[in-house]
């Protein structure tokens, strides 16, 4: 398991792969509701935060504003790996996205406005392909 730290290694390496489906934040008191399967979850004061599939929310009559695409990094980033967030953020940011950062243990994945999540995915693909040339002629 041999996890990457280097940034330009990650950049390059990152294969961004766009999920199809559609996810929404909502919160609960309790546990997540019978038939809802999320693939996030941040336990808060406030309560209990989940990331589901839009239709899994709509079914259990979960409340939500933001429907978001999601981009995993396909490259096994370290988790003390220095940078990966702060790069790829800040090229959606200059695109004018948001973007929504969940560290798994094998990927980070990102949560983009549904609506921009082919332009997010082109975006992070010319980030990797740049820092994939920079790579070559750096070595």
């Amino acid at each position: 398991m041999n996890a990457e730290r280097d940034l330009t290694r990650l950049l390059a390496g990152m294969r961004p792969d766009l999920d199809p489906g559609r996810y929404v934040f909502t919160t609960v008191d309790g546990p997540a509701p019978a038939g809802v399967a999320p693939v996030v979850t941040v336990a808060e004061p406030e309560g209990l935060t989940l990331v589901v599939r839009q239709e899994e929310a709509d079914a259990a009559g979960l409340a939500y504003d933001y429907v978001a695409g999601r981009i995993t990094l396909r490259v096994h980033s370290a988790l003390d790996a220095v940078g990966l967030t702060a790069a790829v953020a800040g090229e959606l940011a200059a695109a004018g996205m948001s973007c929504n950062v969940v560290a798994g243990f094998h990927h980070d994945h990102l949560f983009v406005e549904h609506d921009r999540a082919g332009e997010a995915l082109d975006v992070l693909s010319a980030l990797s392909r740049r820092s994939a040339g920079a790579s070559d002629s750096a070595g």
